[in-house]
């Protein structure tokens, strides 16, 4: 059974043709999902606007006060003191708030994604919300675990999903 208004059949993967009125509607373009490498590109833009703005906003004004120390900034990455993993916690919510907003946004893209041509769905291709991005967000942990294994899965899987991808009910799609 189909949900109402769902674009993809969340069984198979295929697009659905709708009928109204027993006239047929204008087919839809085939479903194209986004693959291992492109995804991993769309990352990489990603990881590199994220860290720019944080650096910028967050890091460079710590700097500038003394919490983070000038001439050894990889404290950052093995300091366990309160104020380091405060500093920390900071950086993973505002990735966290970068992914989530912007999957969940009218783009349904971050700007990785969006400049690759790709957009996150739910399984009958509709947009999803901001609890739904979250989820997939925080999934991506347990993706890294195990040597990124659940990372590569999107790789072999039937409709390129990642294992966040499957646990949050997601698909990635490009454009065609």
């Amino acid at each position: 059974m189909l949900a109402d208004g769902a674009r993809i059949c969340a069984a198979c993967g295929e697009p659905v043709h709708p009928f109204a009125n027993d006239e047929p509607v204008a087919a839809r373009p085939p479903i194209a999902y986004a693959g291992f490498w492109l995804r991993g590109a769309a990352y990489i833009l990603d990881s590199f606007l994220l860290g720019l703005v944080v650096g910028l906003v967050i890091l460079v004004p710590l700097i500038r006060r003394g919490a983070i120390p000038a001439d050894n900034p990889w404290v950052l990455f093995t300091g366990t003191s309160r104020q380091i993993v405060a500093i920390q916690l900071l950086v993973t919510m505002a990735s966290w708030l970068y992914f989530a907003s912007f999957e969940s946004s009218k783009w349904q893209a971050t700007p990785g994604k969006r400049a690759f041509g790709l957009r996150v769905t739910d399984l009958q291709g509709n947009p999803i919300s901001f609890a739904r991005a979250s989820g997939r967000y925080f999934g991506k942990i347990i993706s890294g675990t195990l040597f990124m294994i659940g990372f590569a899965i999107a790789g072999i899987t039937p409709r390129k999903q990642a294992l966040h991808d499957i646990i949050a009910r997601c698909l990635v799609l490009r454009k065609t």
